[in-house]
């Protein structure tokens, strides 16, 4: 009987211990299609590169210059009950306002009108940059910042050339997979 007691328990703290390292081990590659003969970019969660702040710390991923045509980082995060709850994010000056530009430099200058997007059942804008900072980490960037009610999440794509473009589709697709918008139900305590 004792056995049995000993080997039930070491069972439950064995599998108890593969949870947690199955939850907090960094992702693998993620393809966006799930579809390996599919040429879409992969996403690798990576290290979390900056200090903390007044938003906390996010998640960031990194796409490799074969996938995006140059390393391509992404940084996501949540900022809760800061967004208008009763517009969201709804014109070009909230998006500048509500990006997370200071983590990469701060100063950039928009190369064009910003576009309504969607993310899952979050509506929200997405805009693209030049950097312009000395110490910029790469040549352009894109914000995307989307709403649940009055909280946000912020994603900030950044480039080493000046095409945006060209990765914008496979970012929209990245964020609207099944773990990111997982990961952004239980960030926004949906």
């Amino acid at each position: 009987m004792m056995k049995s007691a000993a080997l039930a328990l070491a069972l439950a703290t064995g599998l108890a211990g593969a949870i947690a390292v199955a939850l907090l081990a960094p992702r693998p590659a993620y393809n966006v299609t799930g579809d390996a003969s599919d040429a879409r970019p992969l996403w690798v969660e990576t290290k979390w590169p900056f200090a903390m702040d007044q938003w906390g710390t996010g998640r960031a991923f990194a796409c490799k210059a074969a996938e995006c045509g140059g390393e391509v980082k992404l940084y996501l995060r949540a900022k809760l009950g800061s967004c208008n709850c009763t517009t969201g994010v709804a014109d070009d000056a909230d998006l500048d306002r509500m990006s997370d530009f200071d983590l990469v430099g701060g100063e950039v200058s928009p190369l064009g009108a910003g576009r309504p997007i969607t993310i899952a059942w979050m509506k929200g804008r997405s805009r693209a940059y030049a950097l312009a900072a000395r110490d910029r980490t790469g040549k352009s960037a894109i914000s995307i910042v989307f709403n649940d009610r009055c909280d946000m999440i912020v994603a900030t794509v950044v480039l080493p050339h000046d095409r945006p473009a060209t990765i914008e589709p496979g970012v929209m697709a990245f964020l609207n997979s099944k773990p990111v918008v997982h990961w952004a139900e239980l960030a926004l305590g949906i």
